[in-house]
This record gives C-alpha cells, sequence and structure tokens, in this order.
C-alpha cells in the first residue's frame, strides 16, 4: 500500500492499532462478560421461579390432602353424605370450604351422584360425576390432578368418604370428597410478584390464565411443545421454561403446564447505558489514541523532514557548508529529541569532515595539477624562448637591417609579455587566496561585470536581476573578475554561431529559499562536449587555440575559497549555463583565507 510506504504513516497507524487493539479486545471482552451474566441471571431466575412454583404445587397438595383427609372422616359429613339430600349437602359443603379457604369443594354421592359443588365457578356440573378422580376415589383411593375450566387450572384433591371396621377392617364407602385451588390470574398474579416473571397456565395448549395481556395468548398456545428458547411479545423478547403441573399425579386431564417468562428485553436495558459508556470511551480513547500516534510520528518525522530536506539541498548544490539546526517547531512541544539532535550533529560533523577532506583534496589536486602542469608549462615557455633566441641571434650579426632589427625587438618584447602571462597564470593558480572581504551589492558587481565584458561589436548582456537580493559580504573585485572571465568565455562560445548572431548572453541573479544567493549566466553558443564537461575545471584544459586553460580553474577556486559552488551544465550546440551560489556572509576556507 501507498500508504504505508511513508514512515510517518507507519508510526501512525502501528501507534493507533496498539490503542484501539487492546482497548477492542477489553470491550469485546466486558460485553461478553456482562452479556453472559445478564443471560445466567436470567436463566436462574427462571430456574428459580420454576422451583417455587413447584413447591407451591406440593404444598397446596399436602395442605389440601391432609383437610380432605380431616373433613371426609367428620361423622357429620359421613352422614350428610350417606342422607344423599343435595340441599342439606350443600349447605354443609359451602361451610367447609369456606372454613379451610379451598376453591371448590365437591360432594359426591357413592351412586356417582353429584350431591353438592361449592365454588369452582366454571366447573359444569354435569361433568363432574364423570372426572376419572371421582371414580377412582369410589374405589377407595386418594387421587390428586388437575382440572381444567374456563378461567384457569384447578388443581385438586379427591378423598373417598367411607368407614373403616375397626375388627373386620372392611370399608364402606359412603361417597368423595373433592377440594381445589385454582391456579388462575389471581394466582398467577401472585406468583409474578413472588418471582417478578410472568405466569401462564394453559391446558391442552390453551392458555386458560395468565399475567399478560389476553392479546399475546396466542404465541403462548404452543411454546410448551416447541425447542425454541424465546418469543417475541409486545415487542419484547422474552426466555421462557414450561414447567408441567402434573408432575408424578395419576389422574391428568389435558397436560397443564406453566410457563414462566421473563422479559430478556427488560432485563438487558440496563446494559444500553453501559454499552452506551463503553462506545463513548472507545470512541474518546481512539481519538485519543489517533491523535497521540499522530503528534508521535510528527515528532519522529519532522526533524527528519528538516534533516533530509537539507541532506537533499547539500546533494543537489554540493555546498557542504550547510548546517542542520533543529527548530522548536520540528522538535515538538516535548523539547529536545536527543535522536533527532544525535542525527543533526552527526550529519553536521559529516560534512565538515567531508569539506576537510574536499579542501585538502583540492589542495593536493591543485599541488599536483601543479607537477603535472610543469610538462606544460616548460612546452609554453620553450616556445617563446626559441623565438627569443632566434632574434637574439638575428641582433648578434653585424649590419642587420632595419626592418629586421625592428622585427626582432617586436619578437623579443611580445615573447616576453607571453612568458610574463604564463608565469603569473601559474602563480594566481597555485598560491593561496587572500580575500578583501566588504559588503558588496551583488546587482551592482554584474552590472559593473557586464559593462567590462563588453566590446565593440560583442554580443549583447541581458541582465534579469532580482531588486529583493540583498547585499553581501565577500570580495567583491575578486568575484567581479570571475564574473568577466566567465562573460568572456560565453562571448567567444557565441562567435560565430549562426543561430546566436540574434541571442544575448542572459546574466541574472536570484535569492534562493535557504537564504544564499544566486547568479546564473547563460549563453546560446556551441556548447561543451559531453565528454570535456567533467574536464573544464582541470588547469590548462582548454577547447580554444589561444586560451590559457586557467580560466574557469582559477573561478572554481575564487568561488569555493568564498564559501560558494560552480556548477556547469552545457549541451552541444545548444548552450551553457553556469551557475554560482554564494553564502550570505562568506565562509572562507582554511587554505585560501
Amino acid at each position: 500500500m501507498n500508504f504505508l510506504r511513508s514512515l510517518s504513516n507507519r508510526i501512525f497507524v502501528a501507534g493507533a492499532l496498539l490503542a484501539v487493539a487492546p482497548l477492542g479486545v477489553a470491550i469485546w471482552s466486558v460485553t461478553a462478560a456482562v452479556t453472559g451474566q445478564a443471560e445466567r441471571e436470567l436463566q436462574r431466575g427462571l430456574d428459580e421461579a420454576a422451583t417455587l412454583l413447584d413447591e407451591n404445587r406440593d404444598t397446596q397438595f399436602d395442605h389440601f390432602v391432609r383437610e380432605a383427609r380431616l373433613i371426609a372422616d367428620l361423622p357429620r359429613l359421613k352422614a350428610i353424605v350417606e342422607l344423599n339430600d343435595p340441599p342439606t349437602a350443600t349447605d354443609v359443603a359451602k361451610f367447609y370450604r369456606e372454613t379451610i379457604a379451598a376453591n371448590v369443594l365437591i360432594l359426591t354421592h357413592r351412586s356417582g351422584r353429584l350431591l353438592a359443588h361449592s365454588g369452582g365457578a366454571g366447573l359444569a356440573p354435569d361433568t363432574i360425576a364423570a372426572r376419572p378422580a371421582i371414580r377412582d376415589a369410589l374405589t377407595g383411593r386418594e387421587v390428586r390432578g388437575f382440572w381444567g375450566f374456563p378461567g384457569g387450572v384447578m388443581q385438586v384433591v379427591t378423598v373417598p368418604v367411607e368407614i373403616v371396621s375397626p375388627v373386620t377392617a372392611q370399608r364402606e364407602f359412603f361417597g368423595t370428597l373433592t377440594v381445589g385451588f385454582s391456579l388462575d390470574e389471581a394466582a398467577a398474579t401472585r406468583f409474578k410478584a413472588l418471582t417478578n416473571s410472568d405466569i401462564a397456565f394453559t391446558i391442552d395448549g390453551t392458555v386458560k390464565a395468565a399475567t399478560l395481556p389476553a392479546s399475546e395468548w396466542a404465541p403462548l398456545a404452543g411454546l410448551a411443545s416447541t425447542a425454541t428458547s424465546t418469543v417475541r411479545l409486545g415487542g419484547e423478547d422474552f426466555v421462557w421454561l414450561a414447567r408441567p403441573l402434573a408432575t408424578g399425579q395419576r389422574q391428568v386431564e389435558g397436560n397443564p403446564t406453566a410457563l414462566i417468562l421473563r422479559s430478556r428485553t427488560e432485563r438487558l436495558r440496563f446494559l444500553r447505558a453501559i454499552y452506551t459508556a463503553l462506545g463513548v470511551t472507545a470512541i474518546a480513547a481512539v481519538l485519543a489514541a489517533t491523535l497521540l500516534s499522530y503528534g508521535v510520528a510528527r515528532t519522529v518525522t519532522r526533524p527528519l523532514g528538516v534533516i533530509t530536506a537539507t541532506m537533499r539541498e547539500t546533494a543537489a548544490t554540493g555546498d557542504l557548508t550547510r548546517r542542520i539546526s533543529l527548530p522548536q517547531s520540528a522538535i515538538g512541544p516535548l523539547g529536545d529529541d536527543e535522536d533527532a539532535q544525535l542525527l543533526a550533529s552527526t550529519f553536521n560533523s559529516m560534512t565538515e569532515s567531508i569539506a576537510r577532506f574536499q579542501q585538502e583534496a583540492s589542495q593536493r589536486e591543485r599541488l599536483s595539477a601543479l607537477g603535472r602542469l610543469s610538462t606544460v608549462v616548460a612546452h609554453e615557455i620553450r616556445n617563446p624562448l626559441m623565438i627569443i633566441k632566434a632574434s637574439l641571434r638575428t641582433l648578434r650579426r653585424d649590419e642587420v637591417p632595419a626592418p629586421e632589427l625592428r622585427r626582432a625587438v617586436s619578437d623579443i618584447d611580445e615573447e616576453t609579455g607571453r612568458l610574463n602571462r604564463i608565469v603569473s597564470d601559474v602563480l594566481d593558480f597555485a598560491k593561496p587566496i587572500t580575500f578583501d572581504l566588504a559588503p558588496a551589492d551583488i546587482n551592482a558587481l554584474c552590472r559593473d561585470a557586464a559593462r567590462a565584458a563588453a566590446q565593440e561589436d560583442s554580443t549583447a548582456v541581458t541582465l534579469a536581476l532580482d531588486p529583493s537580493v540583498v547585499p553581501i559580504v565577500t570580495d567583491a573585485e575578486r568575484l567581479r573578475l570571475v564574473l568577466i572571465n566567465i562573460l568572456t568565455n560565453a562571448r567567444h562560445a557565441m562567435d560565430g554561431v549562426e543561430a546566436a548572431k540574434h541571442a544575448a548572453i542572459e546574466l541574472r541573479t536570484l535569492t534562493l529559499p535557504n537564504g544564499r544567493i544566486g547568479i546564473r549566466i547563460r549563453d546560446r553558443g556551441v556548447g561543451i562536449k559531453a565528454e570535456d564537461l567533467p574536464r573544464i575545471f582541470e588547469p590548462y584544459f582548454t577547447t580554444k587555440r589561444t586560451g590559457s586553460g586557467l580560466g574557469l580553474a582559477i573561478a572554481r577556486n575564487v568561488v569555493e575559497g568564498l564559501g560558494g559552488t560552480i556548477a556547469v551544465t552545457s549541451r552541444s550546440a545548444v548552450g551553457t549555463e553556469i551557475a554560482l551560489e554564494l553564502p550570505a556572509t562568506a565562509v572562507l576556507q582554511p587554505a585560501q583565507a
């Protein structure tokens, strides 16, 4: 990915991930743990409610079994059942029902006739005598069971009304006594208050009573026979548990079942506040981590950016006098960055070492060049000496004609001047340069150099001087001579070039971004061949028949001695541009100071 190729982006992404990943894992773990705990609490609540329901069922059965046995054993009740008089039996049934706080009390004669029916609204009297529990009780068995009725489920106990002979242990049956407790809406409401759960009582898959609204009963009807654990009621999710009511009972009608439900939506509603708090915390943490990682990335990359920019400028200009100074804005608000400062100081030390090496190499190169040039100088001197020697021989003859005498004297004078120029150029190149530094106006200096280099009928010099260029501290005279030399070379390069007849030499100044001053001289002349370009600063290298080959070598010594740089770009038959860069204040090199 291109995005990750940047060091700052990699640091930013890594820092953000290191903060976000653990936070995400922590939030997921907390959320899973809290949700799991809430789900377990829901299931535990259902199990506790089911246990309480079972205990209540067994308690009710035990209670009414005892009550029914006591009442059935009373002589009065036996006499009334034996009397087989419904009006009398009805009053007695009502009395005993109210005494034991039962919801229903039923008396039947041994013939199967219904004698009394007190309470139990919704139970059809004509069907009571035919119920299996009544028939089983008439055979002497005690029966526990459940009966369905329109308002709920009746939990009933039926015991025989009988006399057992103490002598023969024979049993004489008079009839049956049935006592019941209603599992209706009121009972469901009481269970809800105790268990904090909704309750529904069903028989044959039909809801008979529930704490939920009747409009929600339809989805409850088939729950007892399904394997699902949740149901949607009234816009909320409920978890539920089906509990058979008739466990272990002999007479069961219609598979009576209690459905215990708890609202999962309501129970988990408190988690929303936790999730919201976790979400806000996560967002704040992510933003903080993002900003922090961005800040850390910037504290690493901003100093590197300053250092890289300086390295890039050094590579582009070859100027080894540049120094890295990290501003506070690059270091950041935390103070000095030791690593960045170390890198900057190491770079500065490296450039200083390279600069010293270059100076020493330049001096050695200069001295080596002097040795190599001895042959060239000897050759250059030999020709004038031979001419002078020939002229002296002419002068030794007696009666030398006047024209020949004048020619010999002229040759001696011309060759002596030539020898003097050769010696002067060699000395200028070889000896250390002493600079006279003073403030100088570069634009005025360029104008003066252009005027001095101009000759009659020569190529014009076009000036493009930047008015924002400020005066600098340099050796104006030596710099002027360098410019004159370069302008003269440019004029010679354009002589005889047809395309350059109507062109001009361009001399311009500019302020560089690093605070240095630039001078550019461009011509449209013959240019320099690519194979000759690396050698143009070598002493006595020239492509001109009358050139000395020391002009550009001396120019480079002067410019570099002032702490500047000189570079040449050229294309054959297109033209040449020479670029000078000078510091605002000359930094004299030790070898030339």
